[in-house]
């Protein structure tokens, strides 16, 4: 891929100052000149609702933020105010806004009742009532979500990095027979298996049974499953043993070793690890071998 992806983000984390205490977060600061890789939707759900800032935090009334949509719970603010109407509009009216933009991944701030995906309260780290209002439909439109702390940790971001380049050049990729299909899987399933090994290779047994040709809506179906796969994260531990057998692989095609890779088992802390992973990449990338679990470049010029 050479377009820059699009990413929404909760305005709050872009810094702006937006939350309910007129307080904001450049979350993005971490990645540097890498931010100028990408193209960046900030929105804030809450301020679309008419909110000002500074105002009253809010909360969710009820069993949780999916449920406001079905009229079963409520927001409402510290001072009693039901606002549950107006976040769910100024959502929906974010929803479109990033649709609209054909944004490639949205990153949001766990912890808030409008934004929160798997959290919704701040304090004493208590889960809440996940997802929050905005959160719902972000997974009802199965955007490809990041949680703003991840980009934090060097190892983190890489990890979501890798995908969301896959996530994004999936969506794109031709798809018209079982031939699509085959290639397009042969370029995903090293890093599907690494994050979701049962349904990586459950996926690979059901598509080398079906019969040819297949539907265009079976087709779709099948590119929904990857898709998902690939939105979940993978550990420390599965990344640096996919990381060694694609150091041996790579260095089997160039015939000698890297330097500064080292062995699964030898200690070593996120910060190293994520530099050996970016090392490895640069070197497929330049030397046109393919790194299973990150599939898909996302560069402008050699060697970035």
């Amino acid at each position: 891929m050479e377009r820059k992806l699009r990413i929404g983000i909760s305005a709050c984390m872009y810094g702006s100052k937006v939350r309910y205490n007129n307080k904001g977060w450049d979350m993005l600061e971490p990645l540097g000149r890498e931010r100028s890789d990408f193209i960046w939707h900030p929105v804030c759900p809450e301020v679309l609702a008419g909110l000002g800032v500074p105002r009253d935090a809010i909360r969710i009334s009820g069993p949780s933020g999916s449920d406001v949509w079905t009229h079963q719970a409520k927001v409402v603010s510290s001072g009693g105010k039901e606002i549950s109407k107006s976040l769910m509009n100024s959502s929906e009216f974010c929803i479109k806004l990033l649709k609209d933009a054909k944004v490639d991944a949205f990153i949001y701030m766990e912890g808030s009742p409008s934004c929160g995906v798997y959290r919704t309260t701040l304090r004493d780290k208590r889960l809440g009532k996940p997802p929050g209002v905005f959160g719902h439909r972000l997974l009802e439109e199965a955007f490809f979500l990041i949680p703003a702390a991840d980009l934090q940790s060097p190892l983190r971001w890489w990890d979501w990095r890798r995908r969301l380049y896959a996530f994004a050049w999936l969506k794109d990729a031709k798809l018209e027979n079982k031939a699509d299909l085959y290639a397009i899987w042969h370029r995903m399933k090293f890093v599907c298996q690494e994050v979701d090994q049962v349904n990586a290779r459950a996926f690979g047994h059901q598509i080398a049974n079906l019969e040819d040709p297949i539907a265009l809506e079976r087709l779709e179906a099948l590119r929904f499953e990857i898709l998902m796969m690939l939105r979940k994260p993978s550990t420390p531990a599965r990344i640096k043993n996919m990381l060694w057998k694609n150091y041996t692989h790579v260095r089997k095609k160039l015939g000698h070793d890297i330097e500064g890779i080292l062995k699964p088992e030898d200690e070593r802390g996120i910060t190293k690890l994520a530099e050996e992973l970016i090392l490895m990449e640069r070197i497929a990338f330049e030397n046109d071998v393919l790194m299973g679990t990150t599939p898909i470049s996302n560069r402008g010029r050699k060697g970035r």
